[in-house]
C-alpha cells in the first residue's frame, strides 16, 4: 500500500510540475496607435514613410515600435545576440500601400518576409532600407523596378548589421 501512494504522491508532483502558473502568450500584429515612437528615434513613427517594424519581447513590457525596417532587424539582430527573447516580430508588406502610406493591417511576419536590399528608396530615418514583401515574386519586382537584391530574413539581418556597424 505504501508502494502505490508512493507512486501516486510522485505521479501527482510531475503533473504539479508540468503546470505553470504564467499563461501561455501569444501575440499578433498591430496597428500603431498615434503615440506610438520610434524605439530608437523617439519620433511619432506615422511621420515616417516607408516600412515600418514592431517587436513584441516575450514580457509585458509594451510593444517596440521601428521608424524603419532597418532598425528593427538590427534590435533583433542585437537581442539574439544578448540571448533576448523576442516573442514576435512584424514588418510592413510592401507589396500592399503605399511607399508614403503603407497600408494598414499590412504586416508579415520578419522571418517569412523576403527583404529588397541596397535599393535606391531610402527609410523613414534616411540611409538604406531593407524593404520587405510577403512573396518572393513582388520582392523581385521592386528590386527590378528600384534596383538591390532580394535576401532572406537571416540574410537581410546579417547584411544591415554589418552595413551599420551593429548600431543605429
Amino acid at each position: 500500500m505504501r508502494t502505490l501512494t508512493t507512486c501516486l504522491m510522485l505521479l501527482g508532483c510531475l503533473l504539479l510540475g508540468a503546470c505553470s502558473d504564467e499563461p501561455t502568450r501569444t501575440y499578433a500584429a498591430e496597428e500603431p496607435s498615434r503615440e506610438a515612437t520610434g524605439f530608437y528615434c523617439g519620433m511619432l513613427i506615422t511621420e515616417h514613410q516607408g516600412p515600418k517594424g514592431q517587436i513584441q519581447l516575450d514580457n509585458p513590457l509594451p510593444r517596440l515600435w521601428f521608424s524603419s525596417v532597418r532598425d528593427a532587424l538590427t534590435y533583433a539582430a542585437q537581442e539574439v545576440a544578448n540571448d533576448g527573447e523576442i516573442a514576435g516580430f512584424w514588418v510592413n508588406d510592401m507589396s500592399k500601400g503605399t511607399w508614403e502610406s503603407p497600408a494598414a493591417g499590412a504586416w508579415v511576419e520578419a522571418s517569412k518576409a523576403f527583404y529588397v536590399i541596397g535599393s535606391k528608396m531610402t527609410s523613414g530615418m534616411g540611409g538604406g532600407e531593407a524593404v520587405p514583401f510577403g512573396e518572393r515574386t513582388q520582392a523581385d519586382a521592386f528590386a527590378k523596378d528600384f534596383g538591390g537584391h532580394v535576401a532572406d530574413y537571416l540574410t537581410a539581418r546579417r547584411e544591415i548589421t554589418s552595413s551599420t556597424g551593429d548600431d543605429s
